[in-house]
């Protein structure tokens, strides 16, 4: 038995719950994941954890066992990057999830940059808006808009996404340009909605002018639960649009989309990249996470320095 790899595998059932969960992240089959576990209750002559048909746990020695082992692959984490070669040269495969407008329009275009620093970080991006376990899948961390609701997560604010109403030339021309946002809710305007994933609704937006704030869901004709597709359905003409800056800034510029409503102010959307609260932050995954923050930076800064539980 490798103690190491029986050790890996132990954490990752605890983790996941499961001993096919932990072996699909382990790239191991589920036979290989149990022996393991089961050489190591052998080796350690206690029961790590209970077994049922329906979900595994650690017992009370296994969770008290499980909070050495990831402390314990932490440390040799650790020490293997404190190496002059890897310290200057972090490496490794890190697995990624990331919004889809987000990634084509900011992170892809800018990865050439960073992997002249960091040659030797493979990259797995997911690219959706949809809900990621990052325990379950394995996934090193997220970027996503909006406030958190999983508490659990570990989460950096990397950005304010600074938000505007936009309206394709067409749309105006043919149903003209709305005075107020409660025109989006009574009249024949229609809105495009923005399915939010964790939720599968369509959220209503707060805007503020002079004292004066409301939230707006509009009638729409169209929702969808993806940024690019959203995007898509706003240039077709088929309604109003609340965008981030830097999703609409090159369609205004050549004249797809239309600024609209723009004495009202929108909040801000917080960024934020979340990562798993157990699992180790490598190396390779501080550096990402500090270039995420270094981009957006430089793309949409951070305007309200609000709590942050990872550093």
């Amino acid at each position: 038995m490798d103690r190491i790899d029986a050790m890996q595998a132990f954490a990752r059932v605890v983790e996941t719950g499961s001993f096919t969960k932990a072996a699909e992240t382990l790239q191991m089959s589920k036979t290989s994941v149990t022996q393991l576990v089961q050489q190591l209750e052998a080796r350690l002559r206690v029961k790590l954890l209970n077994r049922t048909t329906r979900k595994v746990n650690a017992t009370a020695d296994g969770a008290a066992y499980y909070e050495r082992v990831v402390r314990l692959l932490a440390d040799m984490d650790d020490a293997e990057t404190s190496l002059s070669s890897a310290s200057a040269s972090p490496r490794g495969r890190l697995r990624v999830d990331v919004p889809s407008p987000l990634a084509s329009m900011i992170l892809v275009p800018a990865l050439p940059a960073f992997h002249a620093l960091y040659p030797d970080i493979q990259l797995d991006m997911g690219v959706s808006d949809r809900m990621v376990d990052l325990i379950d899948e394995n996934v090193d961390c997220v970027v996503r808009g909006g406030e958190l609701t999983d508490q659990s997560l570990m989460a950096r604010h990397v950005g304010d996404l600074q938000l505007g109403v936009y309206a394709a030339p067409a749309y105006l021309d043919r149903l003209g340009t709305p005075a107020h946002p409660r025109e989006l809710e009574d009249t024949r305007h229609r809105t495009v909605g923005y399915r939010w994933a964790r939720t599968g609704k369509v959220f209503p937006y707060a805007m503020h002018r002079d004292g004066e704030s409301i939230h707006v869901l509009g009638r729409y004709v169209l929702a969808v639960d993806d940024g690019n597709a959203y995007l898509a359905a706003g240039l077709a003409g088929l309604g109003v649009l609340w965008l981030p800056d830097y999703m609409a800034r090159a369609h205004v510029a050549r004249g797809e989309l239309v600024p609209v409503l723009r004495e009202w102010r929108l909040d801000p959307m917080p960024l934020y990249v979340a990562f798993p609260p157990n699992r180790h932050v490598s190396r390779k995954l501080r550096v990402f996470i500090d270039w995420i923050a270094e981009l957006m930076a430089r793309h949409a800064p951070v305007t309200f320095k609000g709590a942050s539980s990872a550093q």
